[in-house]
């Protein structure tokens, strides 16, 4: 284990898995849908591997590509006139295998068509 010392030279993880979901304050109108469709397409660009949900988006690739995104998706959104931004983020590493969000809801799907 490092020291204390050591601390401010810990790389970030390798990889993660982030399920997040960015939420306009003081919009015109209750709707979010074109502020979600305008992150949905900054992801598209990123070249990371995402998914859309009803409730936010998952992404993964690196802790770094990751955050960034995210920060970009807020920056975007600022410079489109919305103000206030609050963000839930849920990140999720682990360091014994590779495990896309992908591969985490098809291991649940095989385990429920058990059920059938």
């Amino acid at each position: 284990m490092a020291s204390s010392d050591d601390l401010t030279s810990l790389p970030t993880p390798p990889s993660c898995t982030a399920d997040f979901c960015l939420i306009p304050l003081g919009t015109p109108t209750a709707s979010v849908s074109k502020e979600v469709a305008e992150v949905q397409r900054l992801l598209k660009k990123s070249g990371l591997n995402y998914s859309m949900h009803s409730a936010g988006t998952t992404t993964e690739g690196s802790w770094d590509e990751v955050m960034k995104v995210i920060g970009q998706c807020h920056a975007m959104l600022h410079r489109n006139g919305v103000v206030r931004i609050q963000s839930d983020i849920r990140v999720g590493t682990r360091t014994d295998k590779k495990q896309g969000f992908r591969d985490k809801v098809e291991a649940v799907e095989r385990l429920l068509e058990e059920d059938a």
